[in-house]
């Protein structure tokens, strides 16, 4: 191997270090194959850096922040409460993704990945460029997984500078605003909406669609509008078209259209959460003969591979949810395929996670997607009301509802609305996943008292045997 005009030689090439990237080359590596990961940026990807991780520390920080101000139910009056918001934005960054990437860094290492810093091109199917300031090299591989990831979409009339902000600003703000108007209220926008309304922000949502985060059914979401409208002062806007943003000095005029009327609002920040685009636009795919179908999703079959049988590609690179979890399942999946293990993408269970107020997930299907499959279902919802552990949190807004087929109570979809619910859809993605029945739930003991017990409660309901409604 010789450094220079000449390429050097790899096996098992990753191009991205994201919740996919990383995953997938220590899956790789586990299956003894030699592997060689390149980033241009941050190892970790935006997930690690400035999505996912970040935007929960974010969201937590503002929580602590909200309890504090408004423990009075609890009988607890705190005085003087402020925010060292130079000291959170230490925090977010030093303590969580910082240890967390470098814990990341240390995994690849430990399983012997080498790490390339640089910009990766494919010359063809079997060849790359990968350059790094000044320098270039270029590689020879025998297979490919592109884990690119995705990049906010920046609209007409919005352009990204110090005010009209992306979600990557939003998280790296030096000061808390006193107004913030986000434009799109789906998942990120939604979420970061709610970060900053517990800090105190005047949040004004401008969302294109008839409710906010427009995935989940509508007594979900209702319930995070009226937290939204009636603990934080937020106001939505929907059945709105953003036109234009303005930036006078530290001030943004935005305009916006809504019921054939033109009206503007003024704050600090505007933030744009319209979508994500695929980073596959700039990777020379077209010299390697790999196919990019719509939106520039790149086409894979079951197994992740591309049209090019050495090329394979996941996650936020190819069609399907934008989530990390399901790019971390697809990148191991390409890794053992690659291996020779007969591996493929099998899935029944995804599910959805949006961290406002209260927490929404869903997995599997909805009582209407169901009954739109052709299955014969019904839902059983339980309040978290009838909860002792929410009770105790005094957190007793939302629900978990079951879908259940009428003849033998198979569980094939669920929604969790309320605090945890993040963590409560695991069980119940579990048994999707695994076609499990209400009985199997309703027979298993759940620990007291504590919010999955509200699941054994929606199993109970759905067998016509609830206790505690």
């Amino acid at each position: 191997m010789v450094v220079g005009d000449f390429a050097i030689e790899l096996d098992t090439v990753v191009i991205g270090s994201g919740p996919g990237g990383y995953v997938a080359a220590i899956r790789a590596a586990q299956l003894g194959q030699k592997v060689t990961i390149i980033e241009k940026a941050d190892i970790g990807g935006t997930c690690l850096n400035v999505g996912c991780i970040p935007s929960k520390a974010l969201i937590n920080a503002g929580h602590v922040y909200h309890n504090a101000l408004h423990g009075d139910f609890f009988g607890i009056n705190a005085k003087e409460i402020t925010v060292d918001f130079t000291r959170t934005q230490e925090w977010k960054q030093n303590e969580v993704v910082d240890k967390l990437t470098g814990g990341v860094e240390m995994l690849l290492k430990k399983n012997k990945v080498e790490i390339l810093q640089g910009e990766a091109f494919f010359v063809d199917a079997n060849t790359l460029r990968v350059i790094h300031g000044e320098s270039a090299q270029t590689y020879e591989f025998k297979n490919a997984i592109v884990a690119t990831g995705s990049r906010p979409i920046e609209i007409k009339g919005f352009k990204f500078g110090e005010r009209i902000i992306d979600s990557t600003g939003a998280l790296a703000l030096p000061a808390i605003p006193k107004e913030m108007v986000v434009i799109g209220g789906g998942y990120i926008g939604s979420e970061l909406a709610g970060a900053y309304a517990n800090f105190g922000t005047k949040i004004t949502i401008i969302e294109g669609t008839g409710q906010i985060i427009p995935t989940f059914e509508k007594d979900m979401v209702r319930l995070v509008e009226q937290d939204f409208k009636k603990n934080k002062g937020v106001d939505i806007v929907t059945n709105a078209f953003a036109k234009s943003a303005e930036v006078n000095g530290d001030r943004v005029v935005v305009t916006y259209e809504t019921n054939g009327e033109t009206k503007t609002v003024e704050a600090d920040y505007c933030l744009v959460t319209v979508g994500r685009r695929p980073n596959t636009d700039n990777l020379g795919l077209e010299l390697a003969g790999v196919t990019v179908g719509e939106r520039g999703l790149i086409d894979v079959d079951k197994q992740g591979r591309t049209n090019v049988k050495n090329i394979f590609a996941i996650g936020d690179a190819v069609p399907g949810a934008a989530l990390a979890h399901k790019a971390s399942y697809e990148g191991k999946v390409a890794a053992e395929v690659i291996s020779g293990e007969p591996s493929e993408v099998d899935y029944i269970a995804m599910p959805a996670v949006c961290f406002t107020d209260p927490e929404l997930a869903s997995v599997g299907h909805t009582e209407k997607s169901a009954k739109e499959a052709g299955l014969d279902v019904k839902a059983s919802k339980f309040p978290l009301a009838g909860n002792g552990r929410a009770l105790s949190l005094n957190a007793t807004t939302g629900f978990v509802r079951l879908v259940t087929t009428k003849e033998d109570n198979v569980i094939v979809g669920a929604q969790v609305a309320g605090p945890n619910a993040s963590d409560v859809i695991a069980e119940l993605t579990l048994a999707v996943e695994s076609g499990m029945n209400a009985e199997d739930i309703a027979l298993t003991i759940h620990s007291h008292p504590s919010l999955a017990e509200a699941v054994m409660d929606a199993s109970e309901l759905a067998l016509g045997k609830p206790i505690h409604i």
